[in-house]
């Protein structure tokens, strides 16, 4: 047979075929019959299809309707739902499963639980409530298994991505930095005891001329105070004045000397030594500038060895004592700079430095004085006056730092919450240091460039309690 009847036969062929599949579809034969045309035509021979392995996974109708079991079961037409294997699974990767790879993965599925023993069952919804057995909670969800093993670390929290975006949980890293704040105090004006003058005799003295100066003026350095006669000091004055002449021989250490000790000024000295004359009474003056705090001296009084007769302050350079709250001492160093406003000088602030941090702290206000000096060249601070401080406090030095909302104080320990990554956060006890106005010293607990919370830690911190008791009862619950 040639090429051009072949290609004709084969054409009435189909022909035929195709007319009589659709008479049959047509008179529906092939369902009173009980056939599937496309089974038929799709139908693999018996001795080429596989046997199903592994186990059973769920049961399917006969007839391919989308109608599942996961127990065996009966159709409405009596007949029985046909088991699907692991082998004869839908592949969603578009390559059919080798037997033997399905065999494997089945049986690594069977040893697994064998390899995790299940301790208990907690509630879905967090509760702190665990069951032995599987069980489900009153919404019907089931219980979650805990694993040997997931207990090891009770306080560990495991959050997911989607709850963890709910939540919002947000995490800074620590890092070094300089931590400084402004610590706001009151204090109050005190004269710099170093710059305090009392003029008091060594001998007794008879007082005669004192000047016009009260309590509270100011007189400067050499200003005529009072006259006196004392008759010890004019004995020394005469055996000084006497002996000059022999000065070259003998010197005047020793008498000159001697009327220093008895409180006699230098001026009044070099006085004797050039006129060779012993004064019926001699001048004491002003030692230094300053303002007239007390006046004890009376014309014509006799004055006892030691009685105090001036007592001068010179105010150009004077304290500021803050009183720092005991909590904060941590944070005040010696050499911090400090502002000081003072509530009658409005409108000026003075500026000074910390130079001493009193060793005692107040029993009923728990405050320690600290000492700020300030130049007053006008004389414009006054002893006692009022005033609020501000006082530079921190670590100068970068010390390793997290923000402030990092740490929660439950007031017994410090925690911060570690980001380990994969939505688990480790809490971390940790010793504090300086505490400033963002930022938070951490000498022990946490190092630089560590993940730290910062947001939500709270509702962190309630899941690794419940996290911890849930674990203490499991472990109590054990025989």
């Amino acid at each position: 047979m040639n090429t051009p009847s072949r290609v004709a036969a084969t054409l009435s062929l189909a022909v035929l075929v195709g007319g009589g599949g659709y008479w049959a579809g047509t008179n529906n034969l092939g369902s009173s019959l009980g056939l599937d045309l496309a089974e038929m035509a799709l139908a693999t021979p018996a001795g080429s299809r596989p046997s199903p392995t592994g186990a059973v996974i769920y049961y399917r109708h006969p007839d391919g309707l989308p109608q599942f079991s996961a127990t065996p079961k009966i159709a409405g037409d009596g007949r029985l739902f046909v088991p699907v294997h692991a082998s004869e699974d839908v592949s969603f990767d578009g390559k059919a499963k080798a037997p033997a790879v399905a065999e494997t993965a089945q049986a690594e599925t069977e040893a697994a639980p064998a390899k995790r023993n299940i301790l208990y069952y907690r509630n879905p919804m967090g509760l702190p409530d665990t069951s032995k057995v599987p069980k489900k909670d009153s919404m019907g969800m089931d219980y979650i298994p805990v694993y040997e093993g997931e207990q090891s670390d009770a306080s560990t929290v495991k959050v997911s991505l989607g709850k963890l975006q709910r939540t919002g949980v947000k995490t800074a890293s620590a890092e070094m930095a300089s931590i400084s704040r402004k610590i706001q105090v009151p204090a109050s004006v005190a004269l710099d005891e170093r710059l305090v003058s009392i003029i008091s005799m060594r001998t007794d003295s008879f007082v005669d001329d004192v000047a016009d100066v009260t309590t509270g003026a100011r007189i400067g350095k050499g200003e005529k105070l009072f006259r006196f006669y004392s008759k010890e000091i004019a004995t020394a004055a005469s055996e000084y004045a006497a002996g000059r002449s022999e000065a070259r021989v003998n010197g005047d250490a020793g008498p000159a000397l001697r009327l220093k000790n008895l409180g006699v000024p230098q001026e009044v000295v070099d006085d004797i030594a050039r006129t060779r004359e012993v004064p019926a009474s001699m001048t004491y003056t002003a030692p230094r500038d300053g303002v007239v705090l007390e006046r004890s001296a009376t014309t014509g009084m006799m004055a006892k060895s030691g009685d105090v007769l001036f007592r001068i302050a010179d105010i150009s350079n004077v304290w500021v004592i803050a009183d720092v709250p005991e909590y904060d001492l941590t944070s005040v160093r010696i050499g911090a700079s400090s502002d000081v406003v003072v509530r009658s000088l409005p409108g000026r602030t003075f500026k000074g430095v910390i130079d001493l941090i009193y060793p005692e702290v107040e029993t009923q206000t728990r405050t320690t004085k600290v000492r700020i000096e300030i130049p007053n060249p006008d004389g414009v601070l006054l002893p006692n006056m009022y005033a609020e401080v501000q006082i530079e406090a921190g670590a100068p030095n970068p010390v390793v730092a997290v923000p402030n909302s990092a740490v929660i104080d439950t007031g017994d320990r410090q925690v911060v919450f570690i980001d380990k990554g994969e939505g688990r956060f480790e809490p971390k006890d940790v010793t504090l240091g300086v505490r400033g106005e963002n930022k938070t010293e951490i000498t022990k607990g946490v190092a630089a460039g560590e993940k730290v919370v910062v947001a939500a830690n709270f509702l962190l911190d309630a899941e690794s309690n419940l996290s911890s008791a849930l674990s203490a009862m499991t472990e109590e619950a054990k025989p």
